[in-house]
């Protein structure tokens, strides 16, 4: 094992060097001969079909001036169109959209390859939003002031180049801003250490400083709460991963830290003041679980008072998965087993009084899009399922829910079914995992990610279905721990020197799927991104035997430097620190790049990612193929260079990357030779 000065690979973290663009082009281009063949067009064009698809639903948000906001982006429109609507015309089959910014023609005319970044609107005026752009969808933006009434860019207005930045409204002339201000002003992450109050007209050097963190933080932010009768100001500082603080800022520029633990997750809406809990936590003499949400009156609260109210208790089996505030009602997502449950909380004199609110199906997911938590108590409400398209729907508190979209359907389901089944883990903990597909042994594409507290539950993915099932082929994801199925106990038990647990449920599930007969080893392919790519290298290098084939996505491979990467270091609380001797003595067992050797046999792999990922920095894609192909293993490596962390920044690329992901795997599986890479 090798460390820095020995790694002969470094060559390749340079972003687009002469050398390193050679390198590039003549990889994708053995990967394109490869597998760009009929198959691969077909899937393309299928893929695309349901990418650009008219009938696909344009999933709204609201903004708080009562109409209905969306992006769109189609093969007429690749770069995408930011538009809105009335509900009125929203229920409509072809709405009459009105549209705010058509990003191809910006692009077009600015000679750039802008990226829709979001925005973000004034109220209660609703007339100036703060628009971002990427250019090629990296996570760094341009910030610009755009004028909703006059659909034009404003002269003069607030403008920032390049960045991670962090903006929000003040008020119509001023702005907080967390940004690049100049040397010393970034964290080691990469992120905003400075917040700034910016005053309309003058230079951002003259902007009043709020707050400064610390360099070893990920970042600061600032935002106001402008909802009428609670106007308040507040100022964020993230610590890692999982730690924050939060201040209320006074009207004179003093902070009030709020007291709650910095692990906890705190959200404050109108009088009330929620606490989401990561950890135990003793408060007014009771002892509260990690997993709780409690509930407490936020002025009471901020004058030393700890009356708290439970709102979720979580068990060994039932998590909260995400809740969202209507006026005066909370709404909540719990999970159990996987199993989406929604609920109705709503606070009076005697208590919170909670009741169901109804969802999703047996095996499927639902979830709330969104709420106008200033103005009333409707709800935009979704479900899906693995072979059930979405339904959106129109809900308010106390009424019925009006169907308002449903997606069409882009495969054929006859003949398949969704499975859900528990395998025990090498230290005996029962894993989930469900199956999609036929009841005959098939080519299976298996996916996981465990990491970072993220659910993997039920969907609807048009492109798996007429990519992948309609041929066919079996689909199946993995809830290993890492993940947030089962709270935060389930995340924490496979975090820093624990990741083992997570790599030891996923091969216990890819064991299990061949044990049941669903498929074999030969017939067994894997998927995942970013973490779950990591989740991909590991499994390549500790678990060979089990698969036949491996594709990674934008990756995190050399778990030695990752922290010198991009983003990297704002990782450390998930991973550990690769500096720190005793955290790298159990990295350095797992790091995929550290344990390829000549004499293993390795299933053949495909490693994707982007130039433009300024996240996971697309170097670990590459010296991890290029490690592979000097010992003689078998890995084809494609490099997209626009798409940032997403690694596509528009439909076609988005077709192109899962066109050649899934016809790399069905042509392993099936056993279709390849020509070999080499160098």
């Amino acid at each position: 094992m090798y460390e820095d000065a020995d790694d002969p690979y470094l060559w390749l973290e340079e972003s687009d060097s002469p050398a390193v663009v050679r390198w590039v082009t003549g990889r994708n281009a053995e990967t394109l001969a490869a597998f760009a063949g009929e198959g691969f067009v077909r899937a393309k064009d299928a893929i695309r079909e349901v990418l650009d698809s008219k009938d696909r639903i344009p999933y709204p948000g609201w903004r708080g001036d009562g109409l209905y906001y969306n992006f769109w982006q189609d093969a007429a429109h690749p770069r995408g169109l930011w538009r809105r609507t009335t509900l009125e015309q929203y229920r409509r089959d072809e709405p009459a959209w009105d549209v705010l910014l058509d990003v191809d023609a910006l692009s077009a005319a600015e000679k750039e390859n802008w990226v829709w970044g979001g925005a973000t609107v004034l109220e209660p005026g609703y007339d100036r939003c703060l628009v971002n752009l990427s250019r090629g969808g990296a996570d760094a933006m341009a910030v610009r002031e755009f004028d909703l009434r006059g659909r034009a860019f404003v002269e003069g207005g607030f403008t920032l180049p390049e960045a991670k930045s962090d903006v929000d409204w003040i008020d119509a002339d001023h702005i907080y801003v967390a940004t690049d201000f100049g040397s010393g002003t970034l964290t080691t992450s990469g992120y905003p250490r400075v917040v700034k109050r910016w005053r309309r007209g003058t230079p951002l050097s003259e902007a009043e400083l709020v707050y400064e963190g610390q360099v070893d933080d990920i970042a600061v932010s600032a935002g106001h709460d402008p909802t009428p009768g609670h106007e308040r100001d507040f100022v964020g500082r993230t610590l890692d991963f999982y730690r924050s603080e939060l201040y209320l800022r006074r009207p004179t520029g003093d902070l009030v830290k709020i007291d709650v633990p910095d692990d906890a997750g705190c959200d404050i809406h109108r009088d009330w003041l929620l606490i989401l809990l990561r950890s135990p936590w003793t408060v007014g003499g009771v002892t509260h679980p990690a997993g709780v949400l409690l509930a407490a009156p936020f002025g009471a609260y901020l004058d030393g008072r700890r009356d708290v109210s439970v709102l979720f208790q979580p068990d060994d089996r039932t998590s909260l998965g995400s809740y969202m505030w209507t006026r005066n009602h909370l709404l909540i997502a719990t999970m159990a087993d996987v199993r989406t449950h929604l609920h109705l909380l709503t606070p009076s004199a005697s208590g919170w009084r909670r009741q169901p609110l109804s969802g999703a199906g047996e095996l499927d997911d639902a979830w709330i899009v969104d709420t106008d938590p200033d103005n009333d108590d409707s709800y935009l409400i979704a479900s899906a399922g693995f072979l059930r398209p979405e339904t959106l729907g129109l809900g308010t508190v106390g009424g019925r829910v009006e169907v308002l979209k449903r997606a069409p359907a882009f495969f054929d389901p006859d003949g398949m079914q969704v499975r859900q089944y528990f395998v025990a883990s090498a230290d005996g903990t029962r894993v989930p995992y469900f199956v999609v597909g036929g009841s005959a042994t098939a080519p299976t594409l298996l996916t996981g990610y465990g990491g970072f507290e993220i659910s993997q539950t039920p969907y609807y993915d048009g492109v798996m279905g007429r990519g992948w099932l309609a041929r066919g082929g079996t689909y199946a994801v993995a809830n290993i721990r890492g993940g947030g199925e089962f709270g935060p106990a389930w995340h924490q038990a496979a975090l820093r020197d624990k990741r083992i647990k997570a790599f030891e449920d996923f091969a216990a599930v890819a064991a299990d799927l061949v044990t049941r007969g669903i498929t074999t080893p030969a017939q067994l392919g894997i998927e995942g991104a970013s973490n779950g790519g990591l989740l991909m290298g590991v499994m390549l290098t500790r678990y060979p035997t089990l698969f036949g084939a491996v594709v990674a996505t934008v990756p995190l491979l050399d778990m030695r430097r990752y922290t010198k990467l991009l983003a990297g270091a704002s990782w450390t609380a998930e991973y550990g620190d690769p500096d720190d001797e005793a955290d790298w003595a159990y990295l350095r067992k797992y790091s995929p790049y550290h344990n390829v050797r000549p004499d293993r046999s390795y299933p053949p792999g495909l490693f994707v990612t982007s130039t433009r990922d300024d996240r996971v920095h697309p170097g670990h894609a590459r010296k991890m193929t290029a490690l592979l192909r000097a010992q003689g293993h078998d890995v084809f490596y494609y490099e997209n260079v626009e798409g940032g962390h997403s690694a596509a920044a528009d439909n076609e690329q988005a077709a192109i990357l899962s066109a050649l992901t899934l016809e790399y795997l069905w042509r392993e599986l099936h056993g279709v030779a390849s020509p070999a890479p080499h160098d």
